[in-house]
């Protein structure tokens, strides 16, 4: 593991392998570990870092809201500071928002970008309202929050056949601050939509989705891949695809890979 210091703050990440890179955003009360089987896979064909974005696993707070361009921004910081040029972007449900913010704000810096278990979309009203409870929720008791959020990413099946490994995610989330939760859902209620990104023929977008997702809809997922340029994948279970449909996610992430690759040359 390395760190960088970024605005008096320790933001922590892992590089892995040589050759192109491909960088690994996890999702809310998430860490870089949940990257874990799917960078041992990559490692020995391209260069895989993994970071714990602002806020969660060793990465310090930026302040009361991380906006996806704070985000963004801090990515852009850790890439340069590598002399990273050009990049593959992989985000999972909030670092999918913030990797389409990286592409909005850094064209000339990605390749390639993928979204798994996310959406291009802003917050409608229903969803800032249900931002808001969480954050009046975990003022109350952020560590029951977490308990009760960790399964729901899960589908309903797997809640049971995964047990260990949401028990395991749950103690990896409890050592989140309150401030830190409180400051992503506010920095993902604000968030602009990125659709146009989706439309951008210059630049390859891969978007993942779980047909059980509890999380995201499926009929918002059909209406942003619709006519588009983008390639599209359905994988059979929840919001966690790097769990519940591992091995089938790490086959299209390389065909993806390989594809771009041979593109580039």
């Amino acid at each position: 593991m390395f760190r960088i210091t970024y605005k008096n703050l320790n933001v922590h990440y892992t590089d892995q392998g040589v050759g192109e890179a491909v960088i690994f955003l996890h999702g809310f009360l998430l860490q870089k570990e949940m990257w874990k089987d799917v960078a041992l896979v990559f490692k020995d064909t391209y260069r895989v870092i993994c970071l714990d974005l602002l806020g969660h696993g060793k990465t310090e707070n930026l302040g009361y809201i991380h906006t996806m361009e704070d985000q963004a921004k801090m990515l852009k910081f850790l890439l340069d500071t590598l002399e990273i040029k050009n990049c593959f972007l992989i985000g999972h449900s909030m670092g999918g928002y913030i990797a389409l913010t990286f592409a909005d704000l850094y064209p000339a810096a990605i390749s390639g970008l993928c979204l798994m278990n996310s959406t291009a979309m802003a917050d409608d009203a229903e969803k800032k309202r249900n931002r808001d409870r969480g954050i009046a929720a975990i003022k109350h008791n952020h560590k029951t929050f977490i308990r009760v959020a960790i399964p729901s990413l899960f589908s309903d099946e797997n809640r049971s056949v995964f047990s260990d490994e949401i028990e395991k995610i749950t103690l990896e989330s409890l050592r989140m601050s309150q401030q830190g939760i409180i400051a992503s859902l506010e920095g993902m209620k604000v968030r602009n939509s990125r659709t146009h990104i989706l439309k951008q023929d210059a630049l390859p977008v891969l978007m993942i989705f779980g047909k059980k997702d509890p999380v995201l809809h499926y009929k918002s997922f059909q209406e942003q891949t619709k006519n588009k340029s983008v390639t599209s994948v359905i994988l059979e279970d929840g919001h966690m695809s790097h769990i519940e449909n591992k091995n089938e996610l790490i086959e299209v992430l390389g065909k993806w890979f390989s594809s771009l690759t041979l593109n580039l040359e």
